[in-house]
């Protein structure tokens, strides 16, 4: 597994480096194109900007992305179920500590795990993941997840991500500065060879300002693809149970669900691209993920058991490729026998109504437990003393409520 994890950082690296010279040779030439002797200039720029960004994706990314996406931290009591799942699959890991958890309000179905290494990572899941799935398919999204924590994945695509909007931000403003004319006034500005050597340049920097966001682009694609392989073979070995996770797969691509927060730059965060057409069952020529015909598939070829060697088996027979897991985790893998599906202990209402009750809690409302068997919910700030149960009529006092539904 440590082979894995490093054989993993040592290319992820690599990818983190090319993006790197990518980024600082637009800002080169664009400084060159804008004005000579200028580069060295574009060159610093792009270098402080990317520590700047890479900084605060460092040590604020993981919050700033829980942000964006509208997550909220919840606790045990919010959603046990959620929580027992992540615990089980935190000590089949071996991560060193529980991640943080959050719920997204969202129906659309998906989930992402977030943060710089395993002391500081976090999970979260939509409110439709939660309430589509049964135990064992979320059981296969969050192994899925905590793997990407494991194997080190979050803290890269945060940082690529930081490198590619910026190499996004850089080409966008020369551009812009090319469009107004800029550039034609330098030019005109210059004697004729250094008005040469000034539109070669100028070439140049166009050019490369619009083949680099697509070169970066396709890099960030590469590393995401090869990391959701990598992160379903780990989520198959946790849970010892494919079919769990190829189902939720299944599930989470067939939702006409559009997810409301997501976007671009966090959407290779997902364990599902959350872009996707209106209606359409299932996407699998996606931008930032793998086929996912092709993941469900080589999960559900895992007969023999559910280890490494398995899903590099199936992976070579449904893909035709090899190697998608390092040879050395391969080779020292040991037989992981496959478990039978775990007993249901709650239907699709019971799930819904878990999940609204938790997400009435994170919005500070009361709760009143009438009798007839009615759950009265009080808004935060409701200025009536009293409150009418409307199936049997019997009204309470609004002062009675508690901030618990297990409580009543």
């Amino acid at each position: 597994m440590w082979e894995q994890i490093r054989a993993n950082q040592r290319k992820s690296a690599l990818l983190v480096v090319v993006m790197a010279l990518l980024l600082f040779a637009i800002g080169y030439f664009v400084g060159e194109a804008v004005a000579p002797g200028v580069g060295l200039f574009g060159l610093f720029i792009a270098f402080a900007l990317w520590i700047v960004l890479s900084l605060i994706s460092y040590f604020a990314g993981g919050s700033i992305m829980l942000a964006v996406s509208g997550a909220r931290k919840i606790e045990k009591k919010d959603l046990p179920r959620l929580f027992d799942v992540v615990e089980e699959m935190q000590i089949a890991s071996g991560l060193p500590k529980m991640p943080d958890i959050y719920i997204i309000d969202d129906p659309a179905p998906n989930a992402f795990a977030t943060g710089r290494d395993p002391y500081h990572s976090a999970v979260a899941v939509t409110s439709g993941l939660l309430t589509l799935c049964n135990r064992d398919e979320l059981q296969g999204v969050i192994a899925h997840e905590m793997s990407h924590v494991h194997n080190r994945d979050v803290l890269f695509m945060i940082m690529v991500g930081v490198m590619l909007g910026t190499i996004v931000l850089i080409a966008d403003l020369f551009t812009r500065f090319m469009w107004y004319g800029g550039l034609g006034r330098q030019t005109r500005r210059g004697s004729r060879d250094s008005g040469q050597i000034q539109a070669i340049l100028m070439l140049a920097g166009i050019v490369l300002a619009i083949l680099a966001p697509i070169i970066a682009q396709l890099i960030y694609f590469a590393i995401s693809r090869k990391r959701e392989y990598l992160a379903d073979a780990c989520g198959a070995q946790l849970t010892r149970y494919p079919e769990g996770l190829a189902s939720a797969l299944e599930k989470i691509s067939a939702s006409t669900e559009t997810l409301q927060r997501a976007n671009r730059a966090t959407a290779p965060m997902y364990i599902i691209n959350p872009f996707k057409e209106k209606g359409r069952a299932a996407v699998d020529l996606t931008s930032t993920h793998p086929p996912i015909s092709k993941r469900v598939k080589i999960l559900r070829s895992m007969a023999g058991g559910a280890g490494f060697i398995d899903y590099e088996k199936a992976f070579r027979q449904i893909t035709g490729k090899q190697n998608v897991i390092p040879q050395d985790a391969v080779k020292d893998a040991q037989p992981v026998p496959l478990r039978a599906a775990s007993e249901e202990t709650g239907d699709h209402t019971q799930r819904v109504r878990e999940t609204t009750d938790a997400l009435w809690k994170l919005s500070n409302y009361g709760f009143i437990a009438c009798p007839c068997g009615v759950t009265l919910k009080i808004p935060p700030g409701f200025k009536l003393p009293s409150i009418q149960c409307p199936r049997c009529h019997r009204t309470h006092q609004a002062g009675a409520a508690t901030q618990s539904v297990e409580s009543q």
